[in-house]
């Protein structure tokens, strides 16, 4: 029987998963991953992270299933997108990489708005701190020892890949959020590269997402009881590869996915350039098509945040709790989950988060509900943003860690007023889809199965609560402005 493994590289752990040749489920395994914040506004990892958990992942995938890991043909990757990692020619870690929720480069963003005017026409959106393009020039200007020491630039499924196969190759896809490149013709923008301080001679080779893109070092074969020379495949970014783990592979198709960010994607067969509102437009994991994507920093970490402050030791256990509240109780407040800034639709890096409408009777409950509605309103915002640009949103699934809880997908749908699909696979959307591009990568179908779905409808009786408390939710953001 054949078999096709998809490791995902997130930021709060990696996931892998092997799916057979008709996307039957085989075999998963996790490791946790930890960002470390030395400075407001800054957000890092260590590149060896990455590569340990992945390894562990697998160690753990060779120990249970050592009949499964023998038959895979091809591993695909994925990852969180935006990342920065500076190697030194023996391609060690110079320092640890900044990551998509990085937000000191503001001041790199506006100099690189008004040194290349067709910015936004060349890449897809508009420069914001958390994309690779002003996290570079910020290093070139701050940390210029550094950049003088380096001899690659990767993303972080991308130094992975270099750790299992010794080259340094990425896809399209994920390669054009880094905004270094021209996105409607597929390559690295000498213009912008430069303006960066780097040399594109720094930056990976590009390849689609579906082909093969290098091969397993013997080694590492040998310790995962795999196949010799077995396909590494070109992969994509996690909201790419989610995409297509939720089989949102055609114009129209949309996802949400509540993760440690919140994104909203919406697939177009046309380049449509975002030029405001923190939306951003780069190439799908399928070559014929692009996305436009909205992002909410903080999705699941805001509840993981919570569940923190609180010593809640269980957040399964936690949302069977906040799930027995009230709707209508006048105790939940409105919570906006600014905690890392806001990228859509604010671009804002300094957003603060806030509760309104707390008393002596709110309780652990209230503001667990607090928070999977302030999500929810902040999907309803990137709703909003990506309408107004003409995305053509038809069908949306929900996907991620979060899409387990069913009752925060009827909270969204609510919020949204429309309907949410919830694939079977949800929870593993972008190794899921890592591995369907694997497939591909030698000679298979992307999708072989669509699987089995459920819908999620709105509460038509939680409507109207829903639309007045959002109204609350939307007065937050310009309060807090003036307060700062």
């Amino acid at each position: 029987m054949s078999a096709f493994l998809g490791l995902d590289i997130g930021t709060s752990g990696v996931k892998a998963i092997i799916v057979e040749d008709r996307d039957r489920e085989l075999a998963t395994a996790s490791a946790p991953l930890h960002v470390d914040r030395p400075r407001p506004l800054w957000s890092e990892q260590s590149p060896a992270s990455w590569w340990d958990a992945s390894a562990a992942a697998l160690d753990e995938l060779a120990a249970k299933y050592p009949k499964e890991m023998s038959g895979v043909e091809a591993i695909g990757l994925s990852g969180q997108m935006l990342g920065v990692t500076l190697l030194d020619a023996k391609d060690e870690p110079i320092r640890p990489a900044l990551l998509w929720n990085d937000g000191r480069a503001e001041d790199e963003c506006a100099w690189l708005c008004e040194r290349i005017p067709d910015f936004v026409a060349t890449t897809g959106c508009k420069p914001m701190p958390g994309f690779s393009a002003p996290k570079i020039l910020w290093l070139s200007r701050h940390e210029r020892e550094a950049v003088a020491r380096t001899r690659r630039i990767l993303l972080t499924k991308d130094y992975v890949r270099l750790c299992l196969t010794g080259e340094a190759v990425s896809d399209l896809a994920d390669a054009s959020a880094t905004l270094l490149m021209d996105t409607k013709a597929a390559r690295w923008s000498p213009d912008i590269v430069s303006a960066c301080g780097i040399s594109i001679e720094a930056l990976p080779r590009l390849a689609d997402s579906g082909v093969a893109a290098g091969n397993l070092r013997a080694g590492l074969s040998r310790r995962w009881n795999l196949r010799s020379n077995i396909t590494i495949g070109g992969g994509a970014g996690d909201n790419m590869c989610g995409a297509v783990g939720a089989n949102v592979v055609s114009k129209g198709d949309a996802y949400i996915s509540l993760g440690t960010s919140g994104v909203y994607f919406v697939a177009n067969d046309r380049f449509v350039p975002s030029q405001d509102r923190g939306m951003h437009t780069h190439r799908h994991a399928l070559p014929t098509l692009f996305a436009q994507h909205g992002c909410v920093l903080s999705a699941a970490s805001a509840l993981s945040w919570l569940a923190n402050i609180l010593s809640v030791d269980s957040i399964d256990r936690f949302l069977g709790e906040i799930e027995k509240t009230d709707v209508g109780s006048a105790q939940i407040p409105v919570f906006s989950p600014y905690l890392g800034g806001e990228r859509t639709p604010h671009n804002d890096p300094h957003a603060t988060a806030s509760f309104s409408g707390l008393s002596f009777a709110t309780s652990r409950q209230h503001l667990g509900r607090a928070v999977l509605d302030g999500v929810a309103f902040a999907i309803a915002d990137c709703d909003e943003a990506l309408r107004s640009a003409g995305a053509p949103v038809e069908r949306i699934a929900l996907i991620g860690g979060g899409a387990r809880s069913r009752f925060w997908g009827e909270i969204i749908a609510t919020v949204l007023e429309r309907p949410l699909r919830l694939p079977e696979k949800a929870a593993f959307g972008p190794a899921f889809g890592a591995a369907r591009l694997a497939r591909k990568s030698v000679g298979g179908a992307l999708i072989a199965d669509q699987g089995r779905e459920a819908d999620i409808e709105p509460r038509g009786d939680w409507i109207e609560g829903y639309r007045a408390r959002r109204a609350i939710y939307r007065a937050h953001y310009p309060a807090l402005g003036r307060i700062q």
